[in-house]
């Protein structure tokens, strides 16, 4: 499967793709922000701070931080009119340009979501749950890359984090779209920090390289357990990952096979009955009930 990130050339690189600083409503300034991140191991991060008219439409210049070990996405959530509820849309856009241009006033979600992917960003649905998108939302985004299938921020805000129904149901409706955790820290009294972040494939830690890896689908999610292999053919899916409590294969509807026991290093879920799904995903769920989650891997 040319889709799996496991056997690509090069590493696993682990990133932030949704994160807040003192721009617009974070705690830390982005010094502090990124020096957080670099002291947990993280290999990258994107500082998306609200592109609202408040903080004066700024992206956050990142690129005084980089260097050999650490590098950083430019980027920012980006608000326009109108969800079917009323509410402002949340996009989170990496690798937008520093003069992205401000939100014009008639300009909608869509229509700001096709701009910064038209700039060269990854556009991602942010935490549908929070506010809850609607499937109809998710098909006008068009431009997105990919569905924010978790968010630790709304896990402790309004106990909506988990974003996986939007991404399936956008997936049975047959768009492509990709998967991907993240934090969206703000760095208040919620522990919204170090808990889910992605780990993207890439030959070189380059702001160009990790941006190319998230619009291939070059990376899994996690937020704790490692996946190390997925290896599928006509008569199994096998999965190599850290010391696991279950594994899961899942389809688009209820069908699903699974792995449970103790400590799983390795497992094999037969593939027969899942011949006919037009995709699959992988979740690897540790003692400690953390996930890790592949992209949707298309099998038609």
């Amino acid at each position: 499967m040319n889709q799996l990130p496991f056997r690509k050339p090069g590493r696993f690189y682990r990133g932030n793709l949704h994160t807040h600083s003192t721009v617009s409503d974070g705690e830390l300034s982005p010094d502090d922000v990124v020096a957080a991140y670099r002291s947990q191991g993280y290999d990258f991060l994107a500082l998306t701070d609200h592109f609202l008219p408040q903080y004066d439409f700024r992206i956050t210049d990142t690129r005084a931080f980089r260097n050999a070990q650490f590098t950083t996405l430019l980027g920012a959530e980006l608000h326009a009119p109108q969800t079917s509820a009323g509410r402002l849309w949340h996009i989170v856009a990496v690798g937008l340009p520093l003069d992205f241009a401000p939100t014009a006033p008639d300009e909608t979600g869509p229509a700001l979501a096709v701009r910064a992917a038209a700039a060269g960003a990854f556009v991602g649905i942010a935490h549908p749950a929070w506010y809850t998108l609607t499937l109809d939302d998710g098909l006008s985004i068009d431009a997105a890359h990919a569905v924010e299938v978790f968010n630790a921020t709304a896990v402790w805000d309004n106990d909506r984090g988990d974003g996986w129904y939007l991404c399936d149901l956008l997936l049975r409706q047959g768009k492509r779209v990709l998967a991907y955790a993240a934090d969206d820290a703000h760095f208040y009294i919620r522990p919204d920090t170090f808990v889910a972040w992605i780990q993207a494939r890439a030959e070189e830690l380059s702001p160009e390289a990790i941006l190319e890896a998230l619009k291939s689908g070059a990376f899994y999610s996690s937020q704790g357990p490692q996946i190390d292999d997925v290896d599928i053919d006509d008569r199994r899916v096998a999965v190599r990952c850290t010391p696991a409590r279950a594994v899961f294969v899942s389809g688009p509807d209820e069908r699903s096979g699974r792995c449970l026991g103790q400590a799983m290093t390795e497992c094999e879920v037969p593939f027969q009955w899942l011949r006919d799904l037009p995709y699959i995903r992988v979740t690897v769920v540790d003692d400690a009930g953390r996930k890790a989650w592949t992209n949707p891997i298309w099998l038609k």
